[in-house]
């Protein structure tokens, strides 16, 4: 106990804090959410999988760190909360219970005593407070981590084993306290003197470390494959909104580079599940006799997860992107619908404005501009550009062309921006398409050398507008793509990133919403708000496919919710079925209970 009480001396010093417990604070359980599991779920199995790279390292922090396989180590490994996926309450995980405070920076959590690593070890206050030195220290090469563990979650409160205070480094509204704070430990005994060694990135390269979650790092078949094994009476089944999760006893992780080949091995029973997400794998590959005769299913499943913001993002400070009127009418020349109907088979759906299924953060009123070439054409004139070109473009009186170079990042998208080209032509806008691949194009966007950009961000649960509308980021190496500078906006942006009543944020949000839907900066093009895959008919799926925020019904590409199961009674019948040429029917699930709009 000595070194715990240790802890907490030096954590509170030069803070004003004590280590004796607030009386009066309201402790929270959420103990009458709903049940989002099935109860029909069976234990057992092996659940094969495959990722395009062998990891660098099994290190979830530091070089390397960030490939594909980090999200089957950290991903659906309970941190203190989780979030009940339908209602999006909180709900206990490694904390049974919290608190808040009265200084709408600190959160109060009292851990679940049953809480254990993979390796059996109990989880405890030295193991969160322990996440401070693991994340700032120098031996982690982890500049991030240590910012966000010094600049936003600034500190932590020991008052025993199982409780302890969290502190934002700054006030927010209890559901963004939640998100900011919400944190997983780093287990302190497994570190020699609960410190990172100087040699920490070459010494625990491919050493895993003991998690929180239901599986830990088995076989390792260097190149070749990584097994996850389950772990043996896992505490987390003890918290009811656990059970009937994480179903199978072993995962094993294929390294197979070629997408095709992956199929191949997929439709000869070599793996279980095939992520699905894009229109060519789902229409064109996923057929034929195995699809026809049964043995393979389909399964289509329409989320709510927030999307972050995709459209063509226009640098207001490159030529001819000033002008509002230019800007209204290449809201109106871009035909995003035909773009999703033929490039995108009718899949994705059109955003309507910056981002979507923030629920009261989102503004339902705005719509995206329709494709009318005709109105294009009337905003066109009105900035100068009133006659034709012999090829159809339109051009001022200087004889300037109305063209704009377009900048995509990646050659998948080739297709979609070749539709937007062809169609604006009608309104007599030439689009000038640029591909610029992967992180040299990001590049150029961050150095707001781009004209304009297809682009699509990533978001989190909640929507964020300082990064990319506050004109203290309307300058290069920054994510305000489009160089937006605007005093009210400024104003609007630090009220919302202040307020702490909900209601209200979510107004600022909408507001906030609007001005940029007026401004034609960000004209939205898709979301994907969907999860589908193809499986072998053994792998089974809840009733109703996922909850509101899956994003991989099968986890085949990460570690989520684990609802789905395997029936090795199915399994041995669908093999038997195969040996015999026996059919079964065919089935493609599309299940639209959370359609967005």
């Amino acid at each position: 106990m000595a070194s715990l009480l240790a802890v907490v001396t030096v954590l509170c010093q030069g803070k004003g804090l004590t280590a004796e417990l607030p009386s009066g604070l309201n402790w929270i359980s959420n103990p009458e959410q709903p049940l989002f599991a099935d109860s029909r779920a069976k234990a057992g199995g092996t659940y094969r999988l495959h990722i395009s790279s062998f990891p660098l390292t099994l290190r979830t922090i530091g070089p390397d760190s960030n490939g594909s396989f980090r999200a089957f180590l950290l991903d659906g490994n309970p941190a203190l909360l989780q979030q009940q996926p339908n209602t999006r309450q909180f709900l206990p995980a490694i904390a049974k219970e919290w608190a808040f405070g009265d200084d709408h920076k600190t959160l109060y959590f009292r851990i679940d005593e049953k809480a254990r690593w993979t390796d059996g070890e109990p989880i405890t206050s030295r193991d969160f407070a322990f996440v401070f030195d693991y994340m700032r220290s120098e031996n982690a090469k982890a500049p991030w981590y240590k910012d966000y563990f010094t600049n936003k979650v600034a500190g932590i409160t020991v008052y025993d084993n199982y409780t302890f205070a969290l502190h934002s480094a700054d006030q927010l509204a209890d559901d963004e306290l939640i998100m900011r704070l919400n944190i997983m430990p780093k287990p302190a005994h497994f570190y020699p003197g609960g410190q990172l060694p100087n040699d920490f990135i070459r010494r625990y390269n491919w050493k895993a470390e003991p998690t929180t979650g239901p599986y830990k790092v088995g076989k390792i078949r260097k190149g070749r494959a990584v097994h996850l094994v389950k772990v043996d009476n896992w505490w987390g089944y003890t918290n009811r909104y656990y059970q009937h999760r994480y179903n199978v006893d072993k995962i094993i992780i294929k390294v197979i580079r070629d997408t095709d080949i992956a199929l191949k091995y997929f439709e000869r029973g070599k793996l279980d599940a095939y992520y699905m997400v894009f229109p060519s794998l789902w229409h064109n590959k996923a057929k034929g006799p195995l699809y026809d005769k049964g043995y393979i299913q389909k399964s289509w499943f329409y989320n709510q997860s927030p999307q972050g913001a995709a459209g063509v993002w226009l640098n207001l400070q490159a030529p001819l992107m000033d002008n509002a009127d230019i800007r209204q009418g290449i809201a109106h020349s871009l035909n995003v619908g035909k773009m999703i109907d033929v490039a995108l088979r009718g899949d994705y759906a059109h955003q309507q404005s910056f981002g979507s299924g923030y629920g009261d953060y989102d503004n339902p009123d705005i719509k995206a501009k329709k494709f009318d070439p005709a109105l294009a054409a009337e905003y066109f004139e009105k900035a100068g550009f009133d006659r034709l070109d012999s090829d159809g473009t339109r051009i001022n009186n200087k004889g300037e062309r109305l063209a704009i170079t377009l900048t995509y990042l990646t050659k998948m998208h080739t297709a979609r921006v070749v539709v937007l080209k062809e169609e604006a032509k009608k309104a007599g806008l030439d689009l000038e398409l640029k591909l610029v691949d992967g992180a040299t194009g990001f590049k150029s966007l961050l150095e707001k050398k781009h004209q304009a950009a297809f682009l699509g961000m990533g978001t989190s649960a909640l929507p964020v507008y300082w990064q990319y509308f506050h004109s203290s980021n309307a300058h290069p190496q920054t994510n305000n793509f489009t160089n937006y500078a605007n005093p009210e906006m400024d104003k609007l942006i630090e009220a919302f990133d202040t307020e702490f009543d909900v209601s209200k944020k979510a107004e600022i949000s909408r507001q906030i919403q609007q001005k940029i839907a007026d401004c034609n900066c960000v004209i939205p093009t898709y979301s994907v708000p969907f999860s589908r895959g193809s499986h072998w008919r053994y792998v089974k799926l809840p009733q109703g496919l996922g909850t509101a925020l899956s994003r991989d019904i099968l986890d085949a590409s990460k570690m989520e919710f684990g609802l789905f199961w395997i029936d090795l009674d199915e399994k041995r019948a669908t093999k038997e079925a195969l040996d015999d040429d026996k059919f079964f029917e065919p089935v493609t699930l599309i299940d639209k209970r959370f359609v967005q709009g």
